[in-house]
């Protein structure tokens, strides 16, 4: 009799620890961790990171996205002949060129961007970008004659490119060449996030060529945390850390590409309205927005206003926005009301 009872207490008890090691099994979330890869596109590198609790969509993700990647390229890049871009640039004076629902989106945002900021941010400054030995005719070593420049200033004007959004066509009133490569990498971040989102995530990293998108928290209710780096030609090194949760980050800078001739530095980033390259001391500029396409075209708009009327305008817009310019030492770093919050670290000076 008394080996049933322990026998019954002894049954019980396993029973019971069956029971609580059951509940605490499925009450116990799958571990989750950062997921992702990265490759290159548009002349640069891309990379998409995400929150799983495991990898098993990450075969697929990538596929899709370099379906995706390629589709946009062929869409905007200037450096495929047969690009929908490359074949809208060959078309003739006067002509209603029909484009793509994609395309028309990316030109109506330029626009856009171009009117709000009269004139600092304009596609069609291709042709001078080109001149200047910075887009795909390569490089150059010696300044462009001034009567070239001036030839070409003449059919430079975003006013002159007519889109028809509602008959997906645009006309050319005089050969413009257009260049979206200002806007191009920041629609494809755009596009990255939106194919996450189709698979139902929702705290992710996308990023290509430093312009990027970001959603929700990390493991552990974490921000992200950017670098920016110090505008150093020849070295990198970071300027500010950053954090957050929810936005688009696009940086626009004069460092990196240029050439120089008699002591005389020329920068990539060349000022529609003079048809020169920019020669102030704004280094670079970090704009965050709801979308990359519009914080890429911002930070190039801000980039070619210069450290004084690019501030101004950003205040005036409400725009959040980082700017850091050359100084005797170093370099001098400001930024509006709504920048504040993201920051975190300031390193160097």
């Amino acid at each position: 009799m008394v080996d049933q009872i322990r026998l019954t207490k002894w049954l019980a008890a396993s029973l019971l620890a069956v029971f609580v090691l059951g509940v605490l099994g499925c009450n116990q979330a799958p571990r989750e961790s950062v997921i992702g890869f990265q490759g290159l596109t548009m002349g640069t590198s891309f990379s998409m990171k995400w929150v799983d609790t495991d990898d098993s969509r990450l075969a697929g993700i990538r596929s899709e996205a370099g379906v995706l990647l390629a589709k946009i390229n062929q869409q905007m890049s200037t450096y495929i002949d047969d690009s929908e871009l490359s074949l809208l640039n060959q078309v003739g004076t006067g002509v209603k060129h029909p484009v793509g629902a994609e395309l028309m989106q990316v030109l109506l945002l330029a626009q856009q961007v171009s009117d709000k900021t009269n004139g600092a941010f304009d596609v069609t400054v291709g042709p001078l970008v080109n001149l200047w030995g910075f887009g795909p005719d390569g490089r150059i070593t010696h300044q462009p004659e001034q009567a070239a420049i001036d030839r070409l200033k003449e059919k430079i004007g975003y006013r002159f490119l007519h889109l028809d959004p509602a008959a997906g066509t645009v006309l050319k009133e005089h050969d413009q060449y257009v260049d979206l490569s200002a806007i191009a990498k920041g629609y494809g971040v755009d596009q990255l996030a939106a194919l996450l989102e189709v698979h139902g995530i929702q705290r992710y990293l996308v990023e290509i060529g430093g312009e990027l998108r970001i959603k929700g928290l990390k493991p552990g209710d974490e921000p992200w945390r950017l670098a920016i780096e110090a505008p150093q030609a020849g070295e990198r090194q970071v300027q500010q850390v950053i954090s957050i949760q929810q936005g688009a980050v696009a940086t626009s800078g004069d460092y990196r590409n240029y050439f120089e001739e008699g002591g005389v530095r020329y920068s990539h980033t060349i000022d529609p309205r003079t048809a020169h390259p920019i020669r102030h001391r704004l280094a670079s500029v970090t704009v965050i927005t709801d979308n990359c396409a519009e914080a890429d075209a911002l930070a190039t708009a801000l980039m070619v206003m210069g450290e004084e009327q690019g501030y101004n305008f950003a205040i005036e817009q409400g725009l959040k926005a980082l700017f850091i310019s050359k100084a005797d030492e170093g370099f001098e770093t400001r930024y509006t009301p709504g920048f504040d919050p993201y920051l975190q670290e300031s390193i160097g000076g």
